[in-house]
C-alpha cells in the first residue's frame, strides 16, 4: 500500500451564520450552521438567507482528510455518544472577517486548533453521508496497537 492509497479526501460546502450582537464585549458572532455534501454552484460568501441583524452564507469549501495512520482518533469520535464533524473558521482581515480554515473528524486535531486561541471551532453532529465514509475508512485501515507501559527499574 502506498501513501497515496492510504489517504482519502472529501470536500464539503460550509454554511456559516453571522449575527449582530449588542454586547459591550462583542459586536458580532459567527457560527457554522451546517455542511453540504460536495460543492454548490455558488461563489464563496454568497448570501443564502438573512434579515436585519443576521445572515447565512455559503462560506466556501472545506476538505476532510483521512489518513490510515490516524484511525484511532476517527474511531474514538465514532464511538462517542454524539460523533462530530469539527469545522474551523479563522479570523481574517478581509471581509467578512472570517474564512473557512478546515474541517476534521479527528478530536485530537481539534485540540491543536483550540490552542490557537482565535479560531472558531464548531462541533456539528456527524452527517450520515460522512459517518458512512469514515466508518468504511476505519474498517479498512484501523489496526489496534498495543499500549506499551514502561517498567520501572527495581531498586538494588
Amino acid at each position: 500500500m502506498t501513501s497515496q492509497q492510504s489517504v482519502e479526501r472529501m470536500t464539503l460546502g460550509v454554511i456559516a451564520e453571522w449575527r449582530r450582537l449588542d454586547l459591550p464585549w462583542a459586536s458580532e458572532r459567527w457560527t457554522v450552521a451546517g455542511v453540504l455534501p460536495g460543492l454548490p454552484d455558488l461563489a464563496a460568501w454568497s448570501v443564502l438567507d438573512g434579515s436585519e441583524g443576521w445572515r447565512r452564507y455559503y462560506a466556501g469549501p472545506a476538505t476532510v482528510e483521512l489518513f490510515a495512520g490516524e484511525t484511532a482518533g476517527y474511531r474514538r469520535n465514532l464511538l462517542e455518544h454524539r460523533p462530530a464533524l469539527y469545522v474551523i473558521l479563522r479570523r481574517d482581515r478581509r471581509p467578512p472577517g472570517v474564512a473557512v480554515h478546515g474541517a476534521t473528524v479527528d478530536p485530537g486535531e481539534v485540540e491543536v486548533h483550540a490552542d490557537a486561541g482565535d479560531d472558531i471551532i464548531e462541533a456539528l453532529p456527524l452527517p450520515d453521508f460522512l459517518r458512512a465514509w469514515v466508518e468504511g475508512f476505519v474498517a479498512r485501515y484501523h489496526v489496534d496497537r498495543p499500549v506499551w507501559r514502561r517498567q520501572r527499574d527495581r531498586a538494588d
